[in-house]
């Protein structure tokens, strides 16, 4: 039986403030003032009433209220506590003069700086996606692909290269799968898919058109579809039968696709540890087969002849 099952999954405190961040894409203009006085300053905002943060964001106590049903909260008093808890655990962690508090990288920085920063900003994506995974949903999703006919797997840019991982992965313990990182070729893939299928589709934004379209034509051919994306109200969500969320926090250099990239590869290495066990002792055998034969490629290395 496998060790991936179903239930609630332990919440850090900072899962509010990783809820809030994967929400901003669709929450409106006002409510998104909050998130981000609430995402730049958590325990001023803990500390703050609800009419003092309305007014810091130029907005009203409704629109605060609204706010918090939107993330999931109950009302203010609870977002309150929870923002509390989050910052002082932020303070924990942060502890040391060493430490880097966030991941935005200066003009100013040292090298030794943009090192810290970076390597903080990788571990923390790693920690936060794995403290709020949903451990239902990846259950899901390994069910779906162990037992797939066929896996297809769509991504783009950055996120094909986590595609053409997690097709490696899965084409070397024997499931038959494909990496499609051309938006047409993507689309008549899925165009061909079935019941029995299964689509993956990653994006970071999970707004990228071309991985929409394509989970877009698999779910309607029947495919079982499932998106890894950042934020779980994103686009690509609406096309996905399951949905496995990271939480990753980008550092000055967006577009470089940096911790979002190593959020997505902790996803695919849990999914594709959780599909290989289900038949563990074939798994290995076809890991230790296919690693032999890569490894007969390897020549010694020769010495020069001694003068």
């Amino acid at each position: 039986m496998s060790a991936v099952t179903g239930g609630d999954t332990p919440r850090s405190p900072l899962s509010v403030l990783i809820r809030i961040r994967g929400a901003v894409p669709n929450l409106r203009p006002a409510e998104q003032r909050v998130a981000e006085a609430v995402l730049a300053d958590p325990a001023g905002v803990s500390e703050s009433s609800i009419t003092s943060v309305a007014r810091r964001c130029q907005t009203s106590e409704t629109t605060v209220l609204r706010f918090c049903r939107a993330i999931g909260i109950g009302g203010y008093p609870e977002l309150r506590i929870a923002l509390a808890r989050a910052a002082q655990w932020e303070e924990g962690d942060h502890r040391g003069p060493r430490t880097p508090v966030n991941g935005q990288i200066l003009p100013s920085d040292s090298l030794e700086q943009i090192v810290a920063k970076i390597t903080h900003a990788d571990a923390r994506a790693i920690e936060d996606t794995g403290s709020t995974l949903d451990l239902s949903s990846l259950a899901r999703a390994v069910d779906a692909v162990a037992r797939a006919r066929r896996v297809d797997i769509y991504g783009v840019a950055a996120s094909a290269l986590v595609a053409a991982d997690l097709h490696q992965k899965l084409h070397r313990i024997g499931l038959v799968s494909f990496s499609w990182g051309d938006s047409h070729l993507a689309l008549t893939a899925a165009a061909v898919l079935h019941a029995g299928d299964v689509a993956i589709g990653i994006s970071h934004t999970g707004t990228t058109v071309d991985t929409i379209d394509a989970l877009r034509v698999a779910r309607r051919r029947g495919a079982t579809t499932i998106a890894i994306t950042n934020f779980e109200g994103s686009p690509i969500s609406a096309e996905a039968n399951i949905r496995l969320v990271t939480a990753a926090r980008e550092t000055t250099f967006r577009s470089g696709a940096m911790a979002s990239r190593i959020a997505q590869l902790a996803v695919v290495d849990c999914l594709f540890a959780g599909i290989a066990q289900r038949s563990y002792d074939q798994a290995i055998a076809a890991l230790e087969d296919t690693n032999g034969v890569v490894r007969s490629r390897h020549g010694e290395t020769r010495r020069a002849p001694l003068a």
